[in-house]
């Protein structure tokens, strides 16, 4: 076991205080890099889930009453807690998950913001004050916490998609209930440490790794008094989810699957458009919702730009996360791995061509060549399915109206990528593109202090920015009578 490892907590994160799962129960956590257990962690039970819940609705009423600075400061503390340790929680990421050092420190980077940018954001909390129009009195709009959350974490993203949740939940408020993903609970666990050394209260916070997801969401969505449920996941999970909270009508924040299109004009620069295919694409081994899942390009500079983007996929190294100069890591566990070559297979058998990988590689670990695809038919499952794997199927477009229409032939609308020198094209096109957000000449969208979210079958909510907070807040009018005459 590796020292850093060896020293994140392995038991339940229960209200501020470690505990052994209530049976005793631990599952195991594996490197996808190696194929071996790298240690074992409680399983969290029935008992564990209620009891969490009991807390969290205990804790609600006097967190709430903390003063807002105080909960700005914790998260500060936070944020410059992850800033110093940035290349040992790094190293942990990059064990239970996969990616390469330089993507986890870069992960590092952008979730620590996320506790900055959200501690100014506490303080920050306003309502107004205005006179009735009819007269005879006054109107007060504050906002306050929503209540006690369930937030549930995805194992791409196992620590940013942790805090752009906690950030938001702990400047409003709200106390947390947290179930990480089972395949990378380590990062969490050891962020729930980090917390508690930040000065965060017991009882404001739980974190329940658990090998059955529904033993945390179904008793706490059960509940009335969890008031918001935060999901980053796939979109097939996440409507069950929906329908579980419509029972209580809790507040949602569904942040779910993606496809998202990337489209070359004729006139964009090819030099920033293969650089921000590698970014879209290659970010996280393309283990991500906003990873560049199709891409449409102008025919006239097709060729080019397949000739271009093969030759630096076919340079990027692979191999264990941990090693120096690696790029692209393994895939999370052999399920995923053996979805990419399906949907590779696929589009080859249908006529597609590799020019570039397009096999697995063989030895221990979950690895997939990074590849590129041309000459892709249009029933090619991989246009319409996520791939989350280092694949990239090019496809052609003469048209605008016919890029656009490419783009949104799908039920999701997360992210577009869009790279031309045409403002007007630019606006024109970023416009009628149907996502929650637009990547106009860059690959890279993420950011603490931007909106994140999507539309049609991609979720709804946001995370991030101004607009971030409010997902945690509930608006609250006063009607004040007035004798205005004295």
């Amino acid at each position: 076991m590796s020292d850093i490892v060896e020293r994140v907590p392995k038991q339940i994160f229960l209200a501020g205080q470690w505990r052994d799962a209530a049976d005793g129960s631990v599952f195991a956590v594996q490197d996808p890099g190696t194929e071996e257990q790298l240690c074992e962690v409680a399983d969290a039970q029935d008992a564990d889930v209620r009891e969490a819940i009991e807390k969290a609705v205990a804790a609600q009423r006097e967190w709430a009453a903390t003063p807002p600075r105080e909960r700005g400061e914790i998260l500060r503390r936070a944020w410059q807690l992850m800033t110093d340790r940035s290349d040992e929680i790094a190293e942990l990421m990059t064990l239970e998950m996969g990616k390469s050092i330089a993507e986890s420190k870069a992960e590092v980077t952008y979730a620590a913001e996320f506790f900055r940018w959200f501690s100014e954001e506490a303080v920050r909390i306003d309502g107004r004050y205005a006179r009735n129009p009819a007269g005879g009195g006054r109107m007060l709009v504050s906002k306050q916490a929503v209540g006690p959350c369930l937030l549930i974490t995805p194992w791409n993203f196992p620590l940013a998609m942790g805090t752009r949740k906690l950030g938001p939940a702990i400047a409003a408020g709200c106390t947390m209930i947290v179930k990480p993903a089972q395949l990378t609970p380590l990062s969490m666990l050891n962020l729930a440490a980090l917390l508690r050394e930040a000065g965060l209260p017991d009882g404001v916070l739980s974190v329940l790794p658990v090998t059955s997801a529904s033993r945390v969401s179904g008793p706490a969505l059960a509940d009335p008094r969890i008031r918001k449920m935060s999901f980053t996941g796939s979109t097939e999970v996440g409507r069950k989810l929906v329908g579980q909270c419509a029972e209580n009508l809790q507040r949602m924040s569904m942040e779910l699957g993606g496809n998202a299109p990337f489209l070359v004009f004729d006139d964009a620069s090819m030099d920033a458009a293969v650089s921000g295919a590698i970014t879209a694409k290659m970010r996280n081994n393309g283990e991500s919702c906003v990873a560049a899942n199709r891409f449409h390009v102008h025919s006239s500079i097709a060729d080019e730009f397949v000739r271009r983007l093969t030759e630096e996929m076919s340079a990027m190294k692979v191999g264990h996360g941990t090693e120096d100069g690696i790029k692209v890591g393994p895939l999370i566990n052999a399920d995923q791995r053996d979805k990419v070559i399906e949907l590779v297979d696929d589009a080859v058998q249908r006529g597609a061509r590799a020019t570039t990988g397009g096999k697995p590689l063989d030895g221990k670990g979950f690895f997939f060549s990074p590849t590129v695809l041309t000459d892709m038919p249009a029933d090619a499952r991989i246009l319409r399915e996520e791939v989350f794997g280092p694949v990239a199927p090019v496809t052609t477009f003469d048209t605008e109206d016919e890029a656009v229409a490419l783009a949104d032939d799908t039920e999701f609308g997360l992210v577009a990528y869009l790279f031309t020198r045409d403002l007007d094209r630019a606006i024109r096109v970023g416009e009628r593109l149907s996502t929650g957000m637009v990547g106009l000449n860059t690959g890279l969208v993420s950011n603490a202090a931007a909106p994140f979210g999507g539309v049609k079958a991609s979720g709804f909510g946001r995370e991030g920015g101004a607009e971030g907070i409010d997902e945690y807040l509930e608006v609250k009018y006063l009607a004040l009578a007035l004798n205005e005459k004295g």
